[in-house]
C-alpha cells in the first residue's frame, strides 16, 4: 500500500509512537506546529473522517480522549487544539483519517478553530440551514 501513514503503523516508516492499540496508532509530528503535536489514526485505512462507520469514530475518539490527557499533563499544557482536516480542500495532505493533537500555551501566536477560514457567511439563512441539516439524521 502506498498510504504513508499505513506505511508507519506496519513499521515499514519509523516513528515517535506514544500509543498503540488494537484499533489505533500515535505518534508524535515530524512537522510540529508545537512541541507534543501528536497524530492519532485508526489502523484500518480510512481515507476522510466522513466515511467512517459511528462505531470506529467512538473507539478513534475514546483515544484520542486519553492520549489528549496524557499530552495535556505530560507539557503542562493550558490547553489543546483538537482536530481533522477531512478533505483535501480542508487540508488534509494524507489521505488516512487522523487527528491532531496540538498543545497550546498562552501567546504562542496561534489562533482558535475560528480563525482557520478568512470569509464568514451571513447568519441570515441560519434556521434554514439548521432545518436542512437536521433533515439528514
Amino acid at each position: 500500500m502506498d498510504c504513508l501513514f499505513c506505511k508507519i503503523i506496519s513499521g515499514e516508516i519509523p516513528s515517535h509512537k506514544v500509543y498503540e492499540d488494537e484499533f489505533v496508532y500515535a505518534f508524535l509530528d515530524i512537522y510540529p506546529c508545537s512541541e507534543g503535536h501528536t497524530i492519532v489514526l485508526p489502523k484500518k485505512h480510512i481515507p476522510r473522517f466522513t466515511e467512517m462507520e459511528e462505531n470506529d469514530t467512538s473507539t478513534l475518539f475514546e483515544a484520542v480522549n486519553r492520549i489528549s490527557k496524557a499530552v495535556e499533563k505530560t507539557l503542562d499544557a493550558q490547553g489543546l487544539n483538537v482536530g481533522i482536516n477531512n478533505g483535501e480542500v480542508a487540508g488534509q495532505t494524507v489521505p488516512h483519517v487522523h487527528v491532531h493533537i496540538i498543545p497550546r500555551a498562552e501567546n504562542d501566536g496561534g489562533g482558535s478553530m475560528h480563525t482557520i477560514v478568512e470569509t464568514h457567511p451571513s447568519t441570515d439563512n441560519i434556521a434554514e440551514l439548521a432545518d436542512r441539516i437536521s433533515k439528514e439524521f
